[in-house]
């Protein structure tokens, strides 16, 4: 047998259009201070992926139109929807009235390995930080709870928008089994 890489035809992916008007997943992620464009950039490749509801963009968050974000996003920051607020906290505090679980990705004394969460009933968000320091304190003790993916290695994180891939996968794929 053969092996052949399917052409970009082939996929049956949704058009731009079908996009925006299909279902997405009662996911968010808040992206707070996060400084590179590439990584911002791909964090959207991912929600597209995973059809996630909206990217919230926070503090110091490279925005479209920005020429490296759409380097890595490929297109993806006109698919997602996503909206910039200075204020991550008030931000967070307007989602949880309107019915959201707050999860920040942080190591923490609290926080609960991705493989051990459990889907929600209500809509989620997950609250990426900084690539060298991470999620504000002042953020991270408004969140509801922390998770954490576990690692077996030397270095003590992965890369931001890995993270969030990873989290995004396990996630929705739980919501999709469940």
């Amino acid at each position: 047998m053969v092996r052949e890489k399917l052409h970009l035809t082939e996929l049956n992916r949704l058009t731009l259009n079908e996009f925006r008007q299909a279902f997405k997943r009662p996911v968010d992620l808040i992206l707070l201070n996060i400084r590179s464009a590439g990584n911002v950039g791909s964090m959207f490749r991912s929600a597209d992926a995973f059809r996630i509801h909206k990217i919230w963009l926070c503090g110091i968050s490279p925005q479209p139109p920005d020429r490296e974000l759409s380097k890595t996003a490929l297109g993806a920051e006109k698919s997602v929807s996503w909206e910039y607020r200075s204020d991550a906290l008030a931000l967070i505090q307007e989602l949880k009235e309107q019915g959201f679980h707050i999860l920040a990705v942080e190591h923490t004394n609290e926080s609960t390995p991705l493989d051990k969460l459990e889907p929600l009933e209500q809509p989620v968000v997950f609250v990426l930080g900084n690539e060298v320091f991470g999620i504000d304190d002042s953020v991270l003790n408004h969140c509801d709870a922390c998770i954490e993916i576990p690692q077996f290695g030397t270095k003590h994180s992965l890369n931001v928008s890995v993270c969030a891939g990873i989290v995004l996968w396990h996630y929705t794929h739980q919501l999709t089994v469940a």
